[in-house]
């Protein structure tokens, strides 16, 4: 017996389909690892993952939806228009702890001029995206 999720029909042939489910892959690492490295932003890396795999595999797109961690930071921008004031405060901790424990780990002041910059341009990414508005009368009931 096969799988019916696996002969789900796709909105794509096959090739396209393959190879946006690899940019999808490429997206969703880039944005996990996002998660970890200052100056490498998650939120654009995990909306391009959902962008591709709407396009190549809706099922997966609907678990990303609903994954514990990505899921509010998709659904946030999806619905909302931004990204919740607390993940930005997050984030930009996160970053602040990377880079901190980074220029003191470093051996050479290169490695901590690197972070710092790269560094910047994250908290600066962080900064600019919008801030999710959820103060719809209609979503409070």
């Amino acid at each position: 017996m096969t799988d019916p999720a696996l002969n789900d029909p796709s909105p794509m042939a096959t090739p396209a389909r393959l190879f946006f489910l690899f940019l999808a892959g490429v997206s969703f690492v880039l944005a996990s690892a996002g998660l970890l490295i200052p100056g490498l932003p998650t939120t654009p890396f995990l909306l391009l993952a959902s962008f591709f795999l709407v396009r190549s595999s809706p099922r997966l797109n609907s678990r990303l939806l609903r994954s514990r961690f990505f899921g509010p930071i998709l659904i946030d921008w999806q619905v909302h228009g931004g990204i919740r004031g607390d993940v930005k405060v997050k984030a930009v901790t996160g970053v602040i702890i990377a880079v901190l424990l980074t220029i003191y780990l470093s051996a050479a002041a290169w490695q901590s001029v690197v972070a710092g910059v790269l560094a910047s341009v994250g908290i600066a990414v962080i900064v600019c995206v919008p801030v999710a508005k959820r103060g719809d009368p209609e979503e409070r009931q």
